[in-house]
């Protein structure tokens, strides 16, 4: 008779499927919590303990690794494999049933321990499924409930099953335990010293993701898309979805743009974002406040938008909105009254919270044949000195908004260029592939509001031109990184304005 071996942690349609082997004259072998299942249900089984005439051991840690169990499972078809096995008692195993202790769902759960994870960390499944998958031209290794159903109906059909689905079977098993292994590398990466600390990149990389989403279409409705999350039942950015219509391919892009800027402020701020750029920043002292600076900043463009705040949405806030059209706001939380408001008047835009911190340490970009890696700009770094290059010097208000202007470039697409005042952007130009140019649309859009204002550049000015654009605007002052081997000109052109210029060393690229 054929055996199979069952150690399942997931026990979904467990007891069909094993009532169906047995009626088709396989025998059972089961550990653990499965045999006391499969006893429970009438189902007669051998615990693997009779197998390997030894008793399971450490609470349960070790109970299949035994060469009673692994040698029937990688013992190939020959007459001397099927020899060493007689030799030493042991007969074949043809099918491995297992799934895995649920390491994802573990670690994701609020307020969970050190020692609560490690327990979840599955050894002897893994090497069951493992040496299921590598013997596959004898063995079948089922890792997903979701499978039992076709192979019950190929067993019915021909008594076996073929080797192309043992072979898919098996691509499953060893997709299951990269992802597997991904997410235990992920969580201990992240705890403690991780990839950030040490400033390195790791020769090898595995991303282990699930699949979160199915979503309408992609950027363009001719393509397929779906949202994938490093967590198992993550939200969308981590976060939580509390109305609205389902969130799109390109409305969590922008959304993750509006995120990753308003998280660059401390105070109450408001980010909006256009198509992964942002439009509008402001800080006050509340974000009701800043709201009114971060749409005049651009009001055409913040049509259509998404909203990033960094406080509670309230219904002062959501007030303060009037009938702007907005397809998303992103926020800490949403009282249960602006919540309400919100999903009763704007029915269809969506309400995004997230209060976890983002703690990665490296971006991801793919490209053709392979992927980009590097760590995360996360504002300059901590040794930076700003140098004043010009004869003027900015005065302390001119300051303040340089400091502004400098973190909210940070965030616009290159070639970026952002003209502010104290507390809120005035004119935005980026994701140009001229500098010159984004500085002209950065004046369009700032219009009279320029007048007075600074202007920061994420890299450094090639050459004078966009500085005589910000000049002739009414720019008083101008920071920049600096490097460029024109930047004795550049520096020139500022002095003949009058107009103050830093250098702060550091460049910002967000292409």
């Amino acid at each position: 008779m054929p055996r199979a071996l069952i150690s399942v942690y997931d026990k979904t349609n467990l007891l069909e499927f094993a009532r169906a082997l047995v009626s088709m004259g396989w025998d059972l072998i089961a550990s653990g919590g499965s045999a006391a299942a499969l006893s429970e249900a009438g189902i007669d089984s051998t615990p693997v303990e009779r197998v390997t005439r030894h008793p399971e051991m450490l609470g349960g840690r070790v109970k299949t690794l035994h060469p009673a169990i692994h040698g029937g499972i990688l013992a190939r078809d020959t007459d001397e494999d099927m020899a060493a096995l007689r030799e030493q008692g042991y007969a074949p195993i043809s099918m491995v049933i297992c799934n895995l202790y649920p390491f994802g769902e573990t670690v994701a759960k609020p307020g969970v321990t050190l020692d609560e994870v490690i327990e979840q960390i599955d050894i002897g499944g893994v090497a069951l499924l493992r040496a299921a998958a590598k013997n596959f031209s004898r063995v079948s290794a089922v890792c997903d409930p979701a499978d039992y159903e076709r192979v019950i109906e190929s067993l019915r059909a021909s008594g076996s099953l073929d080797v192309a689905l043992r072979r898919q079977l098996a691509a499953k098993v060893f997709g299951l335990t990269r992802d597997y292994d991904a997410a235990i590398q992920a969580y201990f990466s992240s705890d403690g010293e991780t990839l950030e600390t040490f400033n390195q990149l790791p020769d090898a990389l595995s991303i282990g993701l699930y699949r979160a989403d199915t979503l309408r279409y992609g950027e363009n409705p001719h393509q397929q898309a779906a949202l994938y999350t490093t967590g198992a039942n993550s939200g969308p950015l981590g976060g939580t979805v509390h109305g609205g219509k389902a969130l799109s391919y390109n409305n969590i892009l922008d959304l993750d743009s509006a995120w990753r800027a308003v998280g660059s402020f401390d105070v109450p701020t408001v980010v909006i974002v256009k198509h992964l750029t942002p439009c509008g920043i402001a800080s006050a002292e509340s974000i009701t406040a800043a709201f009114p600076a971060a749409l005049a900043s651009d009001p055409v463009s913040a049509f259509g938008g998404v909203i990033a705040v960094n406080q509670v949405v309230d219904d002062k806030f959501v007030a303060a909105l009037g009938d702007l059209f907005i397809e998303a706001i992103a926020a800490p939380e949403f009282t249960e009254s602006a919540q309400a408001m919100l999903n009763s008047k704007r029915k269809n835009c969506r309400l995004l919270s997230i209060t976890t911190t983002d703690s990665r340490a490296l971006e991801y970009r793919s490209v053709r044949g392979g992927m980009l890696v590097q760590t995360r700009d996360q504002g300059d770094p901590t040794e930076t000195t700003w140098r004043v290059v010009s004869q003027r010097k900015p005065n302390s208000e001119q300051t303040a908004a340089l400091q502004f202007a400098w973190k909210a470039a940070q965030h616009v697409k290159s070639n970026a260029i952002v003209l502010a005042i104290k507390n809120a952007t005035v004119g935005i130009g980026g994701g140009l592939s001229s500098r010159v140019d984004a500085a002209r649309l950065a004046v369009e859009k700032a219009g009279t509001r320029a007048r007075g204002s600074v202007m920061a550049s994420d890299a450094f000015f090639p050459f004078a031109d966009s500085i005589e654009i910000g000049v002739a605007a009414g720019v008083a002052a101008i920071v920049q990184p600096g490097g460029s081997i024109r930047d004795n000109e550049v520096i020139a052109a500022a002095d003949a304005a009058g107009v103050a210029m830093v250098f702060t060393g550091v460049r910002h690229f967000r292409h």
